[in-house]
């Protein structure tokens, strides 16, 4: 299938996951309640990583889909920063979407798992396994996640259909978009491993069928 044909009906979504922060190691919850933190060093050099597999797709990877001409990113400032070494490979300014913003985490913001679990007993762990349930202290829950992110796939398609787009966004917004995907339910999509900096690419129809074609590559040394 050439380039030109699978892109007339669809529009290719590059989902980046931003490059490590200082909580990542952590596994501290780094949401949207906040600005930053920004990239590590080590982050910059996986945002490079990114930036390399990027620039293939339509050219010697998925090169039956066009090559990016639009970038979006999340308005963390991770993922600005992210956006930014990306956008220069590909010759392409980002510009902000603020619905590929991570979930807001209410109280859990910064918190490390233990530390969620010594003063929630048992909530995180629902939290993840209901999918439904806001974090405390008015943050969100995965489904609306999925929700304001399916919106933004909706518009998408109706403004780049024929077109890649890349979008640099978080764990679990991306969790989102691949769980709704594969009709999953919201409480399994914490199933789905993203490594900092890795890439996710799906094909959004316009009634709405998503199709996979690669779920958290690593980016390229």
């Amino acid at each position: 299938m050439s380039g030109a044909a699978a892109g007339s009906d669809a529009v290719t979504v590059v989902l980046v996951r931003h490059g490590e922060t200082p909580l990542t190691p952590h596994g501290a919850y780094s949401g949207s309640g906040v600005p930053g933190p920004s990239l590590t060093d080590i982050g910059r050099r996986q945002a490079h990583a990114a930036a390399r597999l990027t620039y293939r797709i339509g050219r010697s990877l998925f090169d039956d889909v066009p090559s990016p001409s639009a970038l979006l990113t999340s308005p963390m400032v991770r993922t600005q920063e992210t956006a930014a070494v990306v956008g220069e490979r590909l010759g392409l300014a980002p510009t902000i979407e603020a619905r590929a913003r991570e979930c807001d985490f209410g109280d859990w913001e910064g918190l490390r798992p233990a530390d969620i679990d010594a003063r929630w007993p048992g909530e995180r762990a629902l939290w993840h396994t209901d999918g439904t349930i806001p974090a405390p202290g008015g943050g969100e829950s995965t489904a609306a996640v999925g929700v304001r992110t399916e919106e933004m796939l909706s518009d998408l398609y109706q403004q780049y259909a024929g077109s890649t787009v890349v979008v640099v966004a978080h764990a679990v917004s991306i969790r989102a978009m691949v769980g709704r995907a594969l009709l999953a339910p919201p409480g399994a999509w914490w199933r789905f491993r993203l490594l900092p900096a890795s890439t996710t690419v799906l094909r959004r129809q316009e009634d709405t069928f998503t199709q996979l074609l690669g779920v958290g590559l690593p980016g390229e040394e």
